[in-house]
């Protein structure tokens, strides 16, 4: 009882901070792993965070953790990935709050015209108005086999049960998303030309087009180059391709930390400084190379947040999704109190 009740008041006077984890701010019919939050109500949690009062910078949480001077009840607010909206929605909103953030860009996808692959794949079997009815890959001694039955033709009741199905909340409520979570499981280890190898596999088979949805995109060098004139805002690396890091060969893993690195500090004419590990997946190679590659400091996605006690390379974030005020408001009390 005593032990308990020392741990609360230590884990209340202990000063931590909370950095969050967003990704898109857009309107989603589908969003099956929590990555939106609508304008509307990123607004509502940018009010919140405002009244908060102490939003800092990952620059200035990553020098208070050095000078062992961390602020109590800071907040840092991050954004993985690069999407578009970004650029287009999000920083309007931050610049009229005049909060600061950090963007971790994946550089692979700049200027393209494509969709990320998990983006793509939750298109295509989430969404296709019309699928074969047998699917079978077989490589590297991984065999998916599966039929589709009724799902062929997407009902408006399978449409609706796509819509709400979060994979972190439930099991695959239907055939079309127990195959469509088989395959990201099989492609998310693997490195960008086998994943893009299989995607165009997997396009013929469902007949899809590789257009990309314009709002899926990420944005381009140009709208990073003018987010990171807003002295407000830091540009993060976050590799090249978007692997998860653990699965890979130190020397893959250097190369996707420092040329990405590299042609973010080409473009913004400024040393970028930070990294967030894709998927959070990272293993103690990892974070060796980010620490003699001088990185002020690294995150993850693990739910915890950051004491003075934290691995600079292994800072925690809690993922934010499309929460209305009152319970973001009621999550990031509980955080700074119990996680």
């Amino acid at each position: 009882m005593l032990k308990n009740i020392a741990h609360l008041i230590r884990n209340y006077t202990e000063p931590k901070a909370l950095v969050l984890m967003y990704h898109r701010i857009a309107e989603s019919a589908s969003d099956v792993w929590n990555l939106a939050v609508t304008p509307t109500r990123f607004e509502q949690q940018l009010r919140i965070l405002k009244r908060y009062g102490n939003v800092i910078s990952a620059d200035e949480l990553a020098e208070q953790l050095n000078t062992q001077r961390l602020q109590r009840r800071s907040i840092v607010i991050t954004f993985d990935d690069g999407y578009v909206d970004n650029y287009l929605i999000a920083k309007p909103l931050l610049e009229h709050y005049k909060l600061p953030a950090t963007f971790f860009i994946t550089t692979g996808n700049i200027e393209r015209s494509q969709e990320f692959w998990w983006d793509e794949l939750e298109r295509i079997f989430l969404t296709s108005e019309q699928l074969p009815q047998f699917f079978q890959l077989t490589a590297d001694g991984y065999r998916i086999n599966a039929d589709l039955q009724a799902e062929q033709h997407l009902s408006n009741k399978l449409r609706k049960k796509h819509s709400q199905w979060k994979v972190e909340a439930t099991e695959p409520p239907s055939l079309r998303t127990k195959l469509f979570y088989q395959l990201w499981k099989f492609l998310k280890p693997l490195p960008y030309d086998a994943q893009q190898h299989h995607l165009h596999y997997i396009r013929e088979w469902a007949g899809s087009l590789s257009l990309a949805r314009p709002d899926y995109c990420s944005m381009s060098w140009q709208q990073l180059y003018e987010l990171s004139c807003n002295i407000h805002f830091t540009i993060g690396a976050h590799t090249i391709t978007h692997p998860a890091l653990a699965n890979h060969q130190p020397s893959f893993q250097e190369q996707e930390l420092l040329t990405s690195r590299q042609a973010l500090t080409q473009v913004i004419g400024k040393e970028v400084g930070l990294l967030s590990y894709p998927y959070g997946s990272h293993s103690y190679e990892t974070t060796a190379i980010a620490t003699a590659a001088s990185f002020g400091a690294a995150f993850t996605t693990e739910a915890k947040s950051v004491t003075r006690a934290s691995s600079i390379y292994k800072l925690g974030r809690f993922q934010v999704n499309n929460w209305d005020s009152n319970t973001f408001d009621r999550l990031l009390s509980h955080w700074f109190n119990y996680c």
